[in-house]
């Protein structure tokens, strides 16, 4: 039995911001509980040519919503990175799940062969069909920046541990 596009790409994106979503949780609670001022975490690294925490968020939430409307043959949502504390996080994942519960397994499933162009106008322009973007750049590009924005936070105390990043499924 084959799975379907839909099964490959959307309940992941979900399962993954869910945990992205209980981690950010987690790390206020930390900040408080220590008394750590939250923008230090926020802004935190693993080393300084990377982006830090906020940004590795947004890149993540913009990957999955991304994927999902590549998938579906819809517009990408455009998010303005604007965030600064834990909670416009938590409200921005809200809002990138809010868009990719509306996107329906008829609308990627057959998408295998759809085109896909990524960065579309710019010298970084790439072109794939679905089922490549999906394997071989999407999923990688979303669970990069969630890796790195978890390894970002175990780096710097926060007591989160392989569950949390998998979460519930």
């Amino acid at each position: 039995m084959s799975i379907s596009m839909y099964a490959a790409s959307v309940p992941l994106l979900k399962q993954i911001l869910q945990s992205l979503d209980a981690i950010l949780g987690k790390a206020e609670s930390h900040a408080s509980a220590r008394k750590i001022d939250p923008a230090v975490l926020l802004q935190a690294r693993l080393y300084p040519d990377m982006f830090p925490l906020v940004k590795q968020v947004q890149i993540a939430s913009d990957n999955a919503k991304g994927i999902a409307a590549r998938l579906a043959g819809v517009g990408v949502p455009s998010f303005a990175d604007t965030e600064q504390t834990f909670a416009e996080l938590q409200a921005r994942i809200a809002k990138t799940l809010d868009f990719i519960n509306a996107i329906q397994p008829e609308q990627v499933n057959g998408s295998e062969a759809r085109d896909v162009v990524v960065y579309k106008g710019s010298p970084y322009e790439m072109q794939f069909q679905g089922q490549t973007y999906l394997i071989h750049f999407g999923l990688p590009n979303f669970l990069f920046h969630v890796t790195t924005a978890y390894a970002i936070l175990r780096h710097n105390g926060v007591e989160i541990g392989k569950d949390d990043f998998i979460g519930k499924f």
